[in-house]
């Protein structure tokens, strides 16, 4: 029996950028419904009763949540094409750190940057420019997080990089002066059809959050 994929998710989530780039890496055939979080469908809220968020796996009626726990059940199941984790025990480790140092602290920070002012906002753009710093850091001279080969980490951060025009916006500084290698490791990731067919684009992007911004009440 052919397996029956559904994904559950919203088109600016970097969460649910995660997953397509991760499907799209092995190559499955699925079927992506948009769901609309202001007013979330009886399936989401069946299939995640928990949390109530995307992106949401369903895979032959089996549900699985969280985008970091979903790309690896997609890599353990479909293990024999385009692997994201590498087989060595403590590389796997270092590579779901890394991962979950990017979920702990880059989307929260990249959010104050457009939803913050002042001195606030000066803090917050600091801090996340160390952040990435630091992962900069990581990369060192690797082509990709895991060195040779596109995976795990690479999977989980590059949907940040379609947000960065809207941070650079609203936050006023430059991403690329300040982590130039890290910057071309967003290119080098984009020229794999994966990649550039599950990121959203950055201007559409950039207006997703002028959006939000007024419905906040800060335009």
């Amino acid at each position: 029996m052919a397996d029956k994929i559904i994904l559950l998710d919203s088109w600016p989530s970097m969460f649910g950028m995660r997953v397509r780039s991760a499907l799209a890496e092995k190559g499955l055939k699925y079927e992506y419904r948009e769901e609309d979080l202001l007013n979330k469908s009886p399936l989401l809220l069946e299939m995640n009763p928990v949390h109530k968020k995307i992106p949401v796996l369903i895979h032959n009626g089996k549900p699985i949540c969280e985008s970091t726990i979903i790309v690896q059940y997609i890599d353990e199941v479909w293990k024999d094409k385009s692997p994201l984790l590498p087989t060595d025990p403590y590389q796997r480790a270092q590579a779901r750190f890394w991962a979950d140092y990017v979920d702990k602290k880059l989307y929260e920070l990249g959010r104050k940057t457009w939803t913050t002012k002042g001195e606030e906002l000066e803090t917050s753009k600091k801090e996340f420019i160390e952040c990435l710093k630091l992962l900069e850091g990581e990369l060192g001279d690797k082509p990709y997080f895991g060195g040779e080969n596109f995976g795990f980490v690479d999977v989980s951060l590059v949907p940040f990089s379609c947000w960065f025009y809207a941070y650079e916006s609203y936050g006023n500084f430059n991403i690329e002066a300040e982590c130039p290698k890290l910057i071309a490791w967003t290119k080098r990731c984009m020229e794999r059809e994966s990649v550039s067919s599950s990121l959203a684009d950055p201007h559409k992007i950039h207006d997703f959050v002028s959006g939000m911004r007024k419905r906040l009440g800060l335009e």
